[in-house]
């Protein structure tokens, strides 16, 4: 006899609550809207493993706060099963809810699909995911709020581009004072004259704007509070990043180096494929793949990862 779909999620649920407990893992990942019966899960963990909540939206939030679940919130978009494990447990990361040397365990599947696979790591030892472990900590210099709130700009762009059309990016997070001084100012800086308040990443109404700017070449700089010190701007920074692998472009280039040359984060968008790009003291720390479009059509079948 065939299982139903929901047969094949609570057994994949059942493996992923034995694997925590076995590896005595600190937190078990899993999608608020997947998880039928959250308080089972719950129940079924042992010390020291604790239940994070992903939640995709209010909605999922309300939920989480009914059973008194811990959770954390995350953009809701089609990617593939590793990019919505490293767009989360990057978040995470920066919360401070997962540390060097944790073991976490993480239960996901396509979006807007069933639960279909268990990813266990050992914070450190993923070397495409956590190369940040080593470095002084992610958002030293940066608020919290900031890093994600640009992180989500950029991974919405990578969703929805601009009138249809793919748009690619660069946002240099933090010291800005020494990005400035690896800078051109464009022939425009369309937030010249405006005060911090009105040109701050943490206003909601600045969303839209900077994703419309986003279309035009250049970067933008950003102060470690959110306030954006100017757009369209050329880096010349004065050391190279990492070797960039074949294929990557002027953008990843210069966000690799612009974080070699100082203390800021890099977060770059690429225009041909849609992946976000995480960058740190001239390395990349994560990449967040963008699902394919077949694939969130349902017209071409899932790979196993």
């Amino acid at each position: 006899m065939t299982k139903s779909k929901t047969d094949f999620a609570g057994a994949i649920i059942a493996a992923a609550t034995q694997v925590a407990n076995t590896v005595k893992a600190s937190v078990l990942f899993a999608y608020s809207s997947a998880v039928d019966d959250v308080g089972t899960l719950q129940r079924s963990l042992k010390p020291p493993t604790k239940l994070i909540l992903v939640c995709q939206d209010g909605a999922d939030e309300q939920r989480a706060k009914e059973v008194s679940a811990e959770f954390m919130s995350v953009p809701s978009f089609a990617l593939t099963r590793m990019g919505q494990i490293k767009m989360a447990t990057l978040i995470a990361f920066s919360k401070g809810m997962l540390k060097p040397a944790d073991v976490f365990v993480f239960l996901t599947g396509l979006t807007g699909r069933s639960i279909d696979t268990v990813v266990a790591m050992h914070v450190g030892e993923e070397y495409e995911l956590f190369q940040s472990v080593g470095q002084p900590r992610l958002t030293e210099h940066i608020r919290r709020p900031v890093f994600e709130k640009v992180l989500r700009i950029a991974l919405e762009l990578a969703h929805e581009g601009r009138e249809g059309k793919p748009v690619g990016a660069l946002f240099v997070v933090g010291d800005h004072r020494e990005v400035v001084k690896f800078s051109l100012e464009g022939r425009i800086n369309p937030f010249k004259g405006y005060t911090e308040k009105e040109r701050n990443v943490m206003d909601d109404s600045m969303k839209e704007t900077v994703k419309e700017i986003a279309k035009l070449d250049g970067a933008f700089i950003i102060k470690g509070n959110g306030v954006v010190v100017s757009a369209c701007a050329t880096l010349r920074p004065a050391l190279a990043g990492e070797e960039l692998p074949q294929g990557f472009g002027a953008r990843h280039a210069a966000a690799a180096a612009i974080t070699a040359s100082t203390k800021s984060i890099a977060i770059s968008l690429s225009e041909s494929t849609g992946d976000v790009r995480v960058w740190r003291r001239g390395t990349m720390i994560t990449e967040i793949e963008k699902a394919p479009r077949a694939l969130v059509d349902g017209t071409i079948s899932p790979p196993v990862a």
